[in-house]
């Protein structure tokens, strides 16, 4: 058997059954192409990024075994919401600010809440409590305090000076970028912390022993990077027909459909890990990942977007930014202590339903 042959069938066996993502692209691709209903490729689109992510995922997990230790964890940090970046990036190329700025915080609710509420309800199922690094807690905790500041800030600026929080002129793009390169220090700064001074907190959080190959691991990185390209562009592509077509808003879309859609990956590895007591690896997937949209995504798009030929700035819609706020509290109160249990999962899993009912019920502007 050749090389070639020998990787191939090394990525088919790693995938398993998330080769569904094939026929769902194209599936995705015939609908747009031949002029099917908007919903049916936006459907199909939206079903293959569930796999898609958690395969891009488990492909960056792999490939930073290959690498060691700290290029790992640089790697698992800057790739870890690829899925996330490649969405924001194509909806911006397409204009769709609000989009974007929905499922920023989408993603950041939804990983707190859905996401760490889930983990902590399955893990705790059975069990008396689940104990996790308080320290680990601490230093996510502070990090979306960050967050919030950036998010709150702007919003504020641009309410006492214009009155308003729709965001307009250049002084408050030249805020919003002055704010994202905060935010982006301040995410370089807790690598740092985490793969430097403390990283024997965080060392049990990655496999030690790689599944795939080298070659193997980067052609499915690149594979997978390239699936959820062509997916999200229809995805992105539909969202005015399907918003028109069931009467969402741009909001509810962007904070509870795009959101869920990209943040499979860590669904269904906090879950298992919390199921298996693995509660530290579940606030790694769960708290982290909204740590990393929050101060190294979501910045990187405001930084980005003039390119794309749409500004983006760091005003976001007063709910969005209550919701974030909400959020936060519930899971630093949950957290803190270093232990949590069912109940309390259950209790942020009902924040969440809140949330997402009260956006789908929230009127357009």
């Amino acid at each position: 058997m050749s090389a070639s042959n020998s990787v191939l069938v090394e990525m088919r066996r790693f995938a398993g059954w998330r080769q569904i993502t094939i026929p769902l692209v194209a599936a995705a691709l015939v609908f747009d192409v031949y002029g099917g209903h908007p919903l049916l490729t936006f459907a199909a689109a939206a079903l293959a990024l569930v796999p898609l992510a958690g395969l891009l995922g488990h492909a960056t997990e792999e490939l930073a075994v290959h690498v060691g230790p700290a290029a790992g964890g640089l790697l698992n940090a800057t790739l870890g919401n690829l899925t996330e970046l490649i969405i924001g990036v194509l909806a911006l190329s397409r204009g769709e600010v609000e989009v974007v700025k929905a499922s920023i915080t989408g993603s950041i609710i939804g990983n707190l809440l859905l996401v760490f509420g889930l983990a902590a309800f399955i893990g705790g199922l059975g069990r008396q409590k689940l104990s996790f690094s308080a320290v680990a807690v601490g230093a996510n905790a502070s990090m979306l305090f960050l967050a919030v500041v950036a998010l709150v800030m702007p919003a504020l600026f641009q309410l006492s000076v214009f009155g308003s929080f729709e965001a307009s002129g250049q002084r408050i793009e030249h805020l919003s970028v002055w704010v994202s390169g905060v935010l982006l220090t301040g995410y370089v700064a807790s690598l740092f912390f985490i793969l430097r001074t403390h990283r024997g907190l965080f060392r049990g959080d990655r496999p030690e022993h790689p599944t795939l190959g080298r070659t193997a691991a980067v052609a499915l990185l690149f594979s997978a990077a390239a699936l959820v390209a062509i997916a999200s562009e229809l995805l992105v592509g539909q969202i005015a027909a399907v918003t028109t077509s069931l009467r969402w808003t741009q909001l509810f879309v962007g904070l509870v459909v795009v959101a869920i859609v990209g943040n499979a990956a860590e669904h269904s590895t906090a879950i298992l890990a919390a199921r298996a007591g693995r509660m530290d690896l579940a606030l790694h997937t769960a708290v982290g990942s909204s740590t990393q949209i929050a101060l190294f995504v979501a910045p990187l798009l405001v930084v980005l977007s003039p390119l794309l030929g749409a500004p983006m700035s760091l005003v976001f819609h007063p709910l969005e930014i209550a919701a974030v706020i909400l959020s936060v509290g519930a899971v630093v109160v949950v957290a803190m202590d270093g232990e949590t249990n069912w109940l309390e999962g259950l209790m942020l899993l009902g924040v969440y339903a809140i949330l997402g009912v009260f956006f789908y019920v929230l009127p357009g502007s």
